[in-house]
């Protein structure tokens, strides 16, 4: 039997009082459109939890009074994309001589800002990062807390000069050589050209660095060989002064010092931990981003400084003992001078051969091959060169066992950086000693 169905007067009612209520709360549409993130205060925080430095544009620096440390303010910063999901468009690399040329441009950049006043000084505790986008050439400048940037691992995402989140990650803490990658938010990677480093003694600041690290954006065969020219250069042209005034450099000393201009900064942990020919050519990178100012700011524990690493009383007794040759007084203005640093390791290296050579236990080492030329400089140049003897004596074929372990590390390192990487001979004058 069929069923007839009907409302009644009350159902119908209540059912246009329903409808009458969901109609009435319908949701502008225009409300459905997902608002931007423009503010700080609505971006989401960043995934590091170290505090993070003030953003500031790029024609003003940040002052900050170095009297006391101030509180480091958050930075505007957007949610970070996971490493994994970050989609690095290729780029070709590029040229010596256009890395060279943008990294001029960015040094302009910085330092054609408007400067503290003479009541101020630029911060201390920030650290600005000039980087390039290759897909658009613009140069943006980033800001970042010198906490975060020397903070190996930490990752923050940042405003940049140019109003773009930016996410810089830390891949390797050493000062003004330390190593990033930088992402804009879609996961293109830009390229790190300079750092501005605030440099501080005795808790005050003393002077803007300004440096190249060895970025692998940047890294190329191109600029290896340009850095291995460039200290080649540099040493053919310090032993052609000294021979101007008067001062013959033995060719053989010249091919090891060559060599120890890269071996005096190798890391000995990376060295024991990294693939060994990509240690040196970063290094070799290094001199071809940096030249002149190349290893400027560093100094070891000993008080070594600059390319040569040489400690203040080998420079000294050099200056002393060739009054002529007129090195630089001043030490630390004398080891950021590379042709002058140089003419002094080699002053230091011919003294400290012609001195080794001549003696009894040395001559028997080197005859019967239990050291070589290159042993013996080397580790005369890393250590007391005046123990070595003692060492041959006591020690006979095993005389490396009894130098210190550092000293070991050194030597490991130089027969290394022999084996793996050619360096042309300069016609050998072994039988000149200098006389």
């Amino acid at each position: 039997m069929k069923k007839s169905f009907f409302l009644s007067p009350l159902s119908v009612v209540a059912i246009f009082c329903f409808a009458w209520q969901v109609l009435s709360q319908t949701v502008d549409p225009a409300k459905l459109v997902r608002p931007r993130k423009v503010a700080a205060a609505n971006a989401q925080q960043s995934s590091t939890k170290v505090p993070q430095a003030p953003a500031v544009e790029q024609t003003a620096p940040v002052v900050i009074s170095t009297d006391k440390k101030p509180a480091l303010l958050p930075l505007p910063t957007t949610a970070i994309m996971p490493a994994e999901s970050r989609k690095i468009t290729a780029v070709g690399p590029l040229t010596p001589t256009l890395i060279q040329t943008r990294i001029s441009e960015a040094k302009r950049l910085f330092k054609t800002r408007p400067q503290p006043t003479a009541l101020t000084s630029p911060s201390s505790f920030i650290v600005n990062i000039a980087a390039l986008d290759q897909q658009t050439s613009h140069i943006h400048v980033v800001p970042i807390a010198k906490e975060i940037f020397l903070t190996k691992g930490s990752e923050t995402t940042i405003t940049s000069s140019l109003g773009e989140p930016l996410t810089v990650h830390v891949v390797r803490t050493n000062g003004v050589n330390t190593a990033l990658t930088i992402f804009s938010q879609n996961g293109n990677s830009l390229t790190p050209l300079v750092v501005e480093f605030p440099i501080e003694k005795g808790g005050a600041f003393k002077e803007l660095a300004y440096y190249t690290s060895a970025h692998p954006a940047l890294l190329s065969n191109d600029l290896v060989r340009s850095g291995q020219s460039y200290i080649r250069n540099m040493l053919d042209l310090a032993a052609q002064r000294l021979r101007d005034k008067g001062v013959s450099i033995s060719n053989d000393l010249v091919d090891i010092a060559e060599r120890l201009c890269v071996v005096e900064h190798v890391d000995h942990d990376r060295f024991k931990n990294e693939n060994r020919i990509a240690l040196y050519e970063e290094i070799y990178s290094l001199y071809a981003l940096n030249e002149i100012d190349t290893y400027r700011y560093a100094v070891s524990s000993a008080g070594a400084g600059g390319m040569v690493q040489m400690i203040p009383w080998a420079y000294n007794l050099e200056r002393q003992r060739y009054p002529g040759v007129g090195l630089t007084p001043d030490f630390v203005t004398g080891m950021r001078n590379h042709s002058n640093a140089l003419q002094a390791m080699l002053l230091y290296m011919r003294d400290t051969w012609n001195d080794l050579s001549a003696n009894d236990e040395v001559k028997y080492a080197l005859n019967s091959k239990t050291a070589t030329m290159a042993d013996i400089m080397a580790a005369g140049y890393n250590s007391n060169a005046a123990k070595l003897p003692g060492y041959l004596e006591r020690g006979g074929e095993n005389w490396k066992t009894l130098i210190p372990r550092e000293t070991q590390m050194y030597l490991q390192i130089y027969k290394s950086f022999e084996a793996l990487v050619p360096i042309k001979g300069r016609s050998s004058t072994l039988a000149q000693r200098n006389e």
